[in-house]
């Protein structure tokens, strides 16, 4: 698709008031066309403009400004998994970052010179994401307060879903009562939890969240379990297992070797370490702009190869467990609690913050639909350890 100018850009989009009809840009109309909605159309996944500057806006500030036109009211639509579902299947975001190739091409610079996800920033993303409020997470999340992709393979509920995944990761690790196991971004304590409890494990979690920290310690108590507030990069001491849940998406790509390498370090030789992580289909250092601007800042997603040629020369992979589909289905899941939950939530956190939670979780949804999203579990070992590993799921 041809780029628009931004002259052409004002001509083709007047501003107007609230509910004035204005007519569509043909690249929008395009775009829509070629991913199945339409503008003002009845279909559950069509976009019902309630302010016609929102096309202005996508066109100048591209995934930004779609999503910031949401949050403020300019459009609805009753599907917004379904809506994104369709964008994300025939590439819209690539489309519309060529829009904005200027805005792009200067995040790519930044990442590629600067490093975001440097120990001075590790915090960031907990005090602008995870130390929101518990009260948000207890609300969406089952009682286990597990924030990454559970397992639905023989599950009904989500609170099945996520016991049946912490208990295959434990599987998977092969844990023993009495064995070192080193969570690296612990979340509120539900692996820990599950593992000092039912395994007997001794855990040491970590994680950059005060907020996170304080309630997993409360659930964990009577445990031989410790929850410390630190960045991987300081850990010390070796341990028999290693994990690592929905931590990776913050390493960010320039910090892989020293991700490994200080796994390796840690990992005993006759240990395992169980990776889980989302995944992108293609490598890319671009981020998606509303993403690191309401939700993760710094994020970034790892590609299969980014992983594999990090790994080569550490550790063995003895499985690569994929199971994107279910991180769909849990977050649809978490939508359901976070709707009916949010009369008790909505007077401290107000409109904006609902859509902005919902767009938030939709687009996500839309991300694992369209496949575009993956979700891998990969277990790994060093060359000295001599037992053979005999997959779980």
């Amino acid at each position: 698709m041809k780029s628009l100018s931004l002259f052409s850009v004002k001509r083709s989009v007047r501003r107007s008031s609230a509910g004035r009809r204005a007519a569509v840009p043909p690249a929008l109309q395009t775009l829509a066309a070629a991913a199945g909605f339409r503008f003002d159309g009845d279909a559950p996944w069509d976009i019902r403009v309630a302010d016609a500057r929102l096309y202005q806006r996508v066109l100048l500030k591209g995934s930004l400004g779609f999503g910031e036109s949401y949050m403020e009211g300019w459009w609805e639509c009753e599907r917004l998994d379904q809506l994104f579902h369709r964008l994300l299947s025939v590439e819209a975001d690539q489309t519309i970052a060529r829009w904005t190739y200027l805005k792009a091409f200067a995040e790519a610079l930044r990442q590629a010179l600067f490093n975001p996800q440097s120990s001075q920033r590790a915090y960031v993303v907990a005090e602008r994401h995870y130390d929101l409020g518990n009260d948000i997470f207890e609300t969406m999340l089952d009682s286990t307060l597990s924030y990454s992709c559970a397992y639905w393979q023989r599950a009904q509920t989500l609170e099945e879903a996520q016991r049946d995944k912490l208990d295959m990761i434990c599987r998977k690790l092969d844990l023993k009562a009495g064995e070192r196991l080193l969570d690296i971004g612990c979340g509120w304590g539900g692996l820990a939890q599950h593992a000092a409890r039912h395994y007997g494990a001794h855990v040491l979690g970590i994680t950059v969240s005060k907020e996170q920290q304080a309630l997993a310690r409360e659930r964990c108590a009577g445990l031989p379990v410790d929850i410390e507030l630190m960045d991987y990069r300081e850990l010390t001491g070796q341990f028999d297992k290693l994990v690592s849940v929905g931590m990776f998406e913050h390493v960010g790509v320039r910090n892989y070797p020293a991700f490994f390498a200080i796994a390796e370090r840690l990992l005993k030789d006759q240990g395992l370490f169980l990776l889980h992580t989302i995944g992108s289909y293609r490598p890319s250092r671009r981020v998606d702009p509303w993403i690191n601007k309401y939700v993760f800042p710094n994020g970034q997603l790892p590609a299969a190869a980014q992983i594999a040629n990090n790994v080569e020369d550490r550790f063995l992979i003895e499985d690569w467990h994929s199971f994107g589909a279910d991180y769909d289905r849990t977050l649809m899941a978490w939508w359901e609690n976070f709707a009916a939950g949010w009369p008790r939530l909505e007077q401290k956190y107000g409109p904006r913050f609902y859509r902005m939670w919902k767009y938030y979780l939709m687009c996500c949804a839309g991300f694992f639909r369209s496949r575009q999203g993956q979700l891998w579990q990969l277990v790994l070992a060093k060359r000295a350890r001599n037992a053979v590993y005999c997959p779980a799921r």
